[in-house]
């Protein structure tokens, strides 16, 4: 495994500065984000692609700081029913695996997304519950007539460009946002498939990391590090179903933390060493947005709370059974 850091964070500074100051915290590999919601601040997939010049200069600036690339992560909303936005996030697939292949990266991550009620739906419909009867069939209709269509298209796109791994981050508003969902999506597109596993979202559904690891297995494509913190009186009176914005710290029932500071240690080593039971030898790629902490200080206090549980080496032989 390789400590690793999502970039995004540290727009506020140049692509060779923010590397510089991973690389000296002790980060081996990062994710870059090349478009949706993470933005392009240290890789713009057209940009790159256009201008060989600019394309150097990102893989010296990784060379110089013995870095790797884990992932580029651009998540959007490929199925939304507004055209628009969804041939902006076709756009940012294909020149997101475009690039891939020309940087040797093999794994790229987003949403699955939630297309709409109807082909003449305006915005995305999330169904969370079986009854009344009209919820059965909207699903029907996303998954039969949309996700699965999208999912198996945009596969085939991915495999031509050398892109074997497609990391769909399970999240609530989205079709696939638990185990469930995940695997029924891989099952009818195929092991291209995958899961970018970001526990800070299963904690607050309920769900444990290290039980979902162990269902998911080799479905794990990439991992984020980050924690969730549950205000247990809050939640009492209102639920874990939180619309309140996540600025409103005082107010809501959870809040995303940086790693150690919503689960401890031993909750951690259970994931990373549950990882390694599965098989999963990849990134942990540390995703801040602790809005408790500066940039800064959240990615330092995450380096330093992750250096020590990772487990870097392959097992040696049982010698003892």
């Amino acid at each position: 495994m390789k400590l690793g850091v999502l970039t995004v964070p540290l727009y506020d500074r140049n692509v060779d500065e923010a590397l510089e100051w991973l690389a000296k915290r002790g980060v081996e590999t990062v994710e870059l984000g090349s478009g949706g919601a993470p933005g392009s601040g240290h890789c713009n997939p057209d940009e790159l692609l256009a201008d060989s010049g600019k394309f150097n200069a990102l893989t010296e600036a990784l060379k110089k700081n013995n870095l790797t690339v884990s992932a580029l992560s651009f998540h959007s909303n490929h199925v939304h029913p507004d055209p628009e936005i969804s041939a902006a996030a076709a756009h940012d697939f294909s020149s997101s695996c475009r690039l891939a292949e020309k940087l040797g990266v093999d794994t790229v991550i987003t949403f699955s997304g939630c297309p709409g009620d109807q082909p003449s739906a305006k915005y995305p419909n999330w169904v969370t519950c079986a009854w009344p009867t009209d919820y059965p069939k909207i699903l029907e209709y996303q998954w039969d007539e949309v996700l699965i269509p999208f999912w198996k298209k945009a596969a085939k796109e991915a495999e031509d460009y050398g892109v074997t791994k497609i990391a769909l981050e399970p999240h609530p508003g989205f079709c696939v946002y638990n185990t469930e969902t995940l695997l029924r999506l891989r099952a009818a597109v195929g092991p291209a498939i995958g899961a970018n596993l970001d526990p800070s979202h299963l904690f607050w559904q309920g769900m444990r990391p290290t039980e979902v690891i162990r269902a998911l297995g080799d479905a794990i494509h990439h991992f984020h590090a980050k924690d969730t913190k549950i205000d247990d009186a809050l939640t009492a009176v209102n639920g874990v179903l939180d619309t309140k914005s996540l600025a409103s710290l005082k107010d809501r029932s959870w809040l995303f933390r940086t790693v150690g500071y919503g689960h401890d240690a031993l909750d951690w080593k259970g994931i990373i060493s549950t990882l390694r039971l599965v098989g999963y030898d990849g990134a942990i790629s540390i995703e801040h947005e602790d809005a408790f902490m500066s940039v800064e200080e959240g990615l330092e206090k995450a380096i330093s709370f992750l250096q020590p549980l990772i487990i870097r080496e392959q097992p040696i032989t049982v010698f003892w059974a």
